[in-house]
């Protein structure tokens, strides 16, 4: 990939964005940041992933149906009664032929960075738990540990993430993607396994 170009991203991005959206943006730029260094990951591609994971964040939801109406972009029923689920399909859709991204692990990260989906590759693993952790977000459930965690096991974070996710969503009963179910089932499998690995 050609040298990135960060600021030219961010002056694009901060007119697509409201200033709250634009400012987690930049949270979760340097979050990623962060964890890219501590995995061993390139560490301005997974900046510039979690820069872009929101570019479709602010597109108004009819908006949203009719972009991926119009570019051939699969909605689910559950995409279609919850539009503001499309933008990370829609995003990385824009990340390739409106911003001209053409790293195949970015497209990925953003595509999956709000459902998850089970075997998730390292950049994919460090945007979802970076949107996550990023220092402005405040109301999740037991963040002191995930943000701890997420520095020493991303796998585990990962699973404590996604079921910390469902948790709340069945208890203010949001419709669930069956993909973060399965993800989370994939994960809970991973640590279980290795666990009984380690206590052999």
């Amino acid at each position: 990939m050609k040298e990135i170009n960060l600021e030219r991203y961010q002056k694009k991005l901060k007119t697509k964005l409201d200033k709250e959206r634009y400012e987690h943006t930049i949270g979760v730029m340097y979050t990623a940041g962060a964890l890219a260094m501590r995995y061993e990951y390139d560490v301005k591609s997974a900046m510039l992933a979690g820069l872009m994971h929101d570019c479709a964040k602010c597109i108004p939801n009819d908006r949203k149906i009719a972009l991926c109406e119009k570019h051939n972009i699969n909605i689910t029923d559950l995409e279609r009664s919850n539009p503001f689920l499309l933008h990370a399909k829609l995003g990385a859709f824009l990340v390739m032929h409106k911003y001209r991204i053409r790293d195949k692990e970015i497209i990925s990260s953003i595509l999956n960075h709000t459902t998850g989906k089970p075997n998730m590759e390292l950049l994919d693993k460090i945007i979802f738990v970076a949107d996550y952790i990023e220092p402005r977000r405040d109301k999740a459930p037991h963040l002191d540990e995930r943000r701890k965690t997420a520095f020493i096991d991303i796998d585990r974070v990962m699973y404590e993430i996604l079921g910390d996710t469902l948790e709340f969503l069945k208890e203010k009963a949001g419709d669930i993607d069956p993909i973060t179910q399965k993800a989370y089932e994939y994960y809970k499998q991973l640590i279980e396994t290795k666990e009984d690995t380690i206590n052999e």
